[in-house]
């Protein structure tokens, strides 16, 4: 496996043998390795608004499943932002969680990582390419579907903005099929 991390790891994940929603994001910041629970920040916050829902359904486990990418935070880089996910952990924890949730109806792929992962050579060069050819992911992705997002993080505001298609046109979908799944 790769280089030790520079702290204690501790796994941030929510799995459930009920759940037909999945999220599938990158990897735990600092303020989620401090929590312990995924999207405790600022982006589950836009996250939980983008699906329509509330803290108490985003955190069930009946209603939800969260298998990040790396399932611990990776550390720093030297300006102090969060380091990728590991490539180590999703190929060998990715195949393991989703076989042991065959119940997943919907994966949400929050990030390049994610996308570029669970879609393999669909996942087009940019994360804006892949994001907009949202309703051909969905559509073509058999059991479970497959719905790219960007990730809702304060430093995607510029990219939001600019791409109005993806508040106008996803986001109704991705409501709708939250609703239907919880």
């Amino acid at each position: 496996m790769g280089n030790p991390l520079p702290h204690d790891p501790r796994l941030v994940a929510v799995l459930s043998s009920k759940a037909k929603l999945m999220i599938i994001g990158q990897a735990s910041g600092t303020r989620v390795h401090a929590s312990g629970k995924p999207f405790t920040d600022p982006s589950g916050e836009r996250l939980r608004d983008w699906m329509g829902i509330d803290e108490a359904i985003f955190y069930n486990s009946e209603k939800l499943a969260i298998a990040p990418m790396g399932f611990c935070f990776p550390g720093l880089d030297a300006k102090g932002g969060d380091l990728p996910p590991r490539k180590e952990c999703a190929p060998f924890w990715q195949p393991q969680v989703l076989e042991a949730m065959p119940q997943i109806e919907l994966i949400l792929l929050i990030g390049m990582y994610a996308q570029k992962f669970h879609m393999k050579d669909n996942a087009c060069k940019t994360l804006t390419e892949t994001v907009k050819n949202w309703r051909a992911v969905f559509n073509e992705s058999s059991s479970p579907k497959l719905l790219p997002l960007p990730h809702p993080s304060w430093r995607n505001n510029a990219w939001i903005k600019k791409n109005q298609w993806f508040s106008t046109d996803l986001l109704p979908q991705l409501r709708k099929e939250v609703a239907r799944l919880i």
